[in-house]
């Protein structure tokens, strides 16, 4: 039998590190141990921590033997893990909020509860970000059932950065806002193919948001509020990942890097109640006419 599973002192989990992977999750134990053995084949960023909350309706995921044997897996390889539980529920962005506040590192990748990563993708991340310098990086999530499923029409929203990326103010009635086209299905599969990269290269590209995959420079979320947002809106939301991006690329700028090492496990979503967009709330916020 499994035997009880050290949760990690909070208090001691928050060290001065370079990364930590921050991992909200629910109901979704077999997903769960699969995102945790991916981050348990990287190298190349040796010691970051990971931080998982668990929101479970029973007990929580990390409890399920696969993903227990997953957390022994990065302990024994040296990454610190806490293990948490955020209940009652306050909706997805009180949640970040909440994984957030755990970490102390310079660097933290926000990572959905149902991505594999492929061996190199974290060490690619934190790479990138150190050269470019921008706010953040991110890796748009390949769904392979869509693999031949080519769309081209998609693929013109790739757009590279030269140079370094610079801030941008980006909003649905722009052009840029259409950027997101290109995470769609396995668009990022065709376009990287299409580029053949010499092994170990990468390119950054322009984006106006990205899902499930994201390494934020965590002092400058930090400056643009995180997700302390979560206040403002109504629990039942969505797109609490949009509202911090778009604040981060305004006075940092983010790219999208590839090629992509972020695989979705195409399993059904456990956020069920979508009744509000976080990112309009707080654009209404934000864009009003200022009183006089």
């Amino acid at each position: 039998m499994n035997r009880p599973l050290d949760l990690g002192d909070p208090e001691e989990f928050r060290a001065d590190r370079l990364l930590d992977v921050l991992i909200p999750t629910r109901n979704r134990p077999a997903e769960l141990a699969v995102t945790l053995a991916g981050l348990a084949a990287q190298d190349g960023v040796p010691g970051f921590g990971v931080v998982v909350s668990d929101q479970s309706d029973g007990e929580p995921a990390y409890a399920h033997p696969a993903a227990a044997t997953m957390v022994r897996a990065l302990r024994q390889r040296g990454h610190p893990v806490l293990l948490t539980r955020r209940l009652p529920r306050r909706g997805l962005a009180e949640h970040r909020a909440y994984l957030l506040a755990a970490s102390a590192a310079r660097y933290v990748l926000n990572l959905d509860d149902d991505i594999w990563l492929e061996p190199g993708a974290v060490h690619r991340l934190v790479t990138a970000i150190g050269e470019l310098g921008c706010g953040f990086v991110g890796n748009g999530v390949h769904g392979l059932s869509y693999t031949d499923d080519v769309r081209p029409e998609s693929h013109g929203h790739y757009e590279e950065w030269i140079g370094p990326p610079t801030p941008e103010r980006i909003r649905p009635d722009t052009p840029e806002w259409n950027r997101a086209r290109i995470h769609s299905a396995a668009n990022l599969l065709h376009v990287t193919e299409r580029l053949a990269l010499p092994p170990g290269a990468w390119r950054a590209y322009k984006v106006s948001w990205i899902g499930g995959c994201v390494l934020y420079d965590r002092a400058r979320l930090v400056d643009v509020g995180g997700f302390d947002f979560w206040r403002r809106v109504q629990e039942k939301h969505q797109g609490e990942d949009v509202a911090a991006q778009l604040a981060v690329l305004v006075r940092y700028g983010g790219a999208g890097i590839l090629p992509s090492g972020a695989y979705h496990l195409e399993s059904p979503t456990t956020v069920t109640d979508r009744d509000v967009e976080a990112w309009e709330v707080v654009l209404a916020e934000e864009d009003s006419p200022q009183p006089a």
